[in-house]
């Protein structure tokens, strides 16, 4: 049986935007923008859980929640059963140190003035990691530990490639010998050769260190790749979970189904499928009612329009997010 190691309960969380002029002289009250819409959602102990969806559905906006970047306006994250933003618990500095987080741009996530040596220093006395004379030689092992050359120590983040300075991150995210790593388009940014190199580094790390990884992308073969489980997410909204090669070769939310449809193909003589969506993304400022993506789905009812399905397992499968999820897979 796996272990939950982070339980995350109706997560919701929302944005004020700027009254324009016109909110003004119409005296229209300030809008908001609905980033996370009740994400429930559970982080296994060892495993990786992908979590994928268009861009701006709300996929680094959860990851920050459970750093504490943001805090949910409802909802809680447990982590080993304490509520992290309980009264008090944000005093207790070893959540951040057991829950690391890793962003897309590592340039403008390190330091420019300081050498990698510096920045990993400052990572161990922080946290007290290490006894002052024994903090360089934990560098070197850093460094050794994502295969960086003994000399990175003493050089500047802009003496490095893309790829070297997601090392960096990487390095510095282990210094403080976290449990789980919140990896936030992590490789995004760099070439397809140095993904590779970047992810399977990770992935050694991972079983080395027996960390539990929340890996966020839109690249779904990569998801595909690193993930034991997938999350599929949409305006804010869980809509499907479950085994990753299960999710993949079979989806069962009509969401899952064309976004999975519409991922290029490695295959020259795969023609493509592509579900064609109807209509446009709907906006955060204006969530639809019921089911949000009752406006874009072919298999939608009336009552689609009303009630907001709730997660549910599907025998078989995992879990989804649909009042129609066992006619949408026979017809899948």
């Amino acid at each position: 049986m796996t272990q939950p190691v982070m339980d995350i309960k109706d997560i919701e969380l929302e944005f004020q935007v700027s009254r324009t002029l016109t909110d003004f002289v119409k005296q229209r009250p300030g809008r908001v923008v609905r980033a996370l819409n009740g994400v429930s959602l559970q982080l296994n102990k060892g495993e990786t859980l992908g979590v994928v969806g268009e861009s701006g559905c709300g996929k680094s906006t959860l990851a920050r929640c459970i750093v504490r970047l943001y805090e949910p306006k409802r909802g809680s994250i447990h982590f080993d059963g304490k509520d992290i933003f309980a009264a008090g618990a944000k005093a207790d500095r070893s959540y951040n140190r057991r829950v690391q987080m890793m962003f897309q741009d590592p340039y403008s996530s390190l330091n420019p003035r300081m050498t990698t040596g510096q920045i990993l220093s400052e990572a161990l006395s922080v946290h007290n990691m290490r006894p002052k004379d024994e903090i360089a030689t934990r560098v070197a092992e850093l460094l050794d530990l994502v295969r960086l050359p003994q000399d990175a120590a003493g050089k500047l983040p802009h003496e490095f490639s893309g790829g070297q300075r997601q090392r960096i991150a990487i390095a510095r995210a282990l210094a403080v010998e976290p449990e789980v790593l919140i990896a936030d388009e992590l490789v995004s940014a760099l070439d397809v050769s140095v993904q590779a190199q970047v992810v399977n580094l990770l992935l050694e790390l991972q079983d080395r260190l027996n960390l539990t990884i929340l890996f966020v992308a839109h690249d779904l073969r990569l998801v595909r790749h690193v993930s034991n489980r997938v999350a599929v997410i949409y305006l804010g909204r869980i809509v499907e979970v479950g085994d990753s090669e299960t999710l993949f070769s079979n989806p069962s939310h009509p969401y899952s189904q064309a976004l999975l449809s519409a991922a290029p193909s490695l295959d020259p003589d795969d023609k493509g499928s592509a579900i064609r969506l109807q209509g446009e993304l709907p906006s955060p400022l204006n969530v639809p009612s019921g089911c949000p993506f009752h406006v874009r789905c072919r298999h939608a009812t009336d009552f689609c329009k009303i009630e907001v399905p709730e997660l549910r397992a599907l025998p078989g499968r995992g879990e989804v997010a649909c009042h129609h999820a066992e006619e949408v897979s026979e017809h899948a």
